[in-house]
């Protein structure tokens, strides 16, 4: 049995669009974008110096830094006993940037997406 040619390419396609929908979900999480954001604007960081700077947990700023590391977002560099992480890839800010002006252009639409957006908009 064959496939139909539109159900190969919807397929071919998902496949290729794969490793960007893996980027929007690394992305995705509020916790990680805090942490891209605070690295992007003020540089390299120590857990303990975006724990103090986010108000986040020290365990939950590692396990989202050790995702954004996986994710080859967010470079760590031995310091001591502590670890210095930056951003790995600087087309981050680009994409922090894009993603504000888009937000921007479509106001509250998105927070009110009732699929994604904040129960609380």
């Amino acid at each position: 049995m064959t496939m139909p040619k539109a159900t190969v390419a919807c397929g071919l396609e998902r496949v290729e669009l794969a490793p960007a929908a893996s980027l929007f979900r690394s992305l995705a999480d509020p916790a990680r974008l805090a942490i891209l954001r605070r690295l992007a604007s003020d540089g390299p960081a120590r857990v303990v110096d975006l724990v103090g700077a986010l108000g986040l947990a020290q365990s939950t700023v590692s396990q989202h830094l050790a995702c954004l590391r996986d994710c080859g977002l967010v470079s760590s560099t031995p310091a001591g006993r502590a670890s210095v992480f930056a951003l790995a890839q600087p087309a981050v800010v680009e994409v922090l940037a894009a993603a504000e002006k888009l937000l921007a252009a479509t106001g509250n639409a998105v927070a009110l997406c009732p699929r994604y957006g904040c129960a609380d908009a």
